[in-house]
């Protein structure tokens, strides 16, 4: 049995993702900061007959997101899918003309290293499987800035730029690096962006293995 790993778990598109996985037989590692709440998801998945277990780390301390993946694979088995969508701060949107060099300092750890300590950690787990899927989720400033939210919008592009470095290096192996990108606000009554449709979304690319950039819905003009 192989593990969904989950960095950024919460009752949102985070659940409804987790159960997706989870019912295609994958166990599910929830990785967030807020242990109380980890506890919750993983009792309803477990309502739902889903193996879960959560994992406490925050993605601005490099040191506590690595031992946590590493943990959930020693835990759970190893991590096949792994999925980086952990929310922004909102200090993390200043206006651009309002933005210093020191306020991208946490922007740029939560949108890059974080995501390169977790693609580190699960990486050797996945050349073993000989399988894997980097699963990488952003708003649509990643791929159109926004001028008022200029520490997510120059982080998304980043964090974007290594998805797709890892795409064309890891298909050879096998390893499927794929970025959604969801433009507007995610929402129960959404179309194409309520939790469960991009929950399918997300499960879709898993197992289709098409391109790299996807997208939840068209960018408004």
């Amino acid at each position: 049995m192989t593990t969904f790993a989950l960095i950024g778990a919460g009752p949102g598109l985070g659940l409804a993702t987790a159960r997706r996985f989870g019912t295609a037989g994958h166990t599910v590692a929830l990785i967030s900061r807020n242990a109380e709440k980890l506890e919750a998801l993983t009792s309803d998945l477990a309502r739902e007959g889903i193996q879960a277990r959560g994992f406490t780390a925050d993605v601005l301390d490099i040191e506590s997101l690595e031992a946590a993946l590493y943990s959930a694979a020693k835990a759970l088995g190893p991590v096949e899918i792994l999925q980086y969508s952990p929310v922004p701060r909102a200090d993390f949107m200043k206006p651009v003309l309002d933005t210093r060099a020191d306020d991208l300092d946490a922007p740029l750890s939560f949108s890059v290293k974080g995501p390169v300590t977790a693609v580190n950690a699960v990486l050797p787990g996945m050349r073993a499987l000989g399988r894997g899927t980097l699963l990488f989720v952003n708003g649509g400033s990643a791929v159109r800035p926004h001028p008022g939210r200029a520490g997510t919008s120059i982080a998304f592009a980043a964090e974007g730029a290594y998805a797709r470095m890892l795409h064309d290096a890891l298909a050879p192996e096998n390893i499927h690096a794929a970025q959604l990108v969801i433009p507007g606000a995610i929402r129960p009554d959404a179309e194409h962006s309520s939790p469960e449709v991009l929950a399918q979304r997300l499960y879709d690319i898993h197992l289709e293995r098409d391109g790299f950039r996807h997208y939840a819905e068209t960018l408004p003009d």
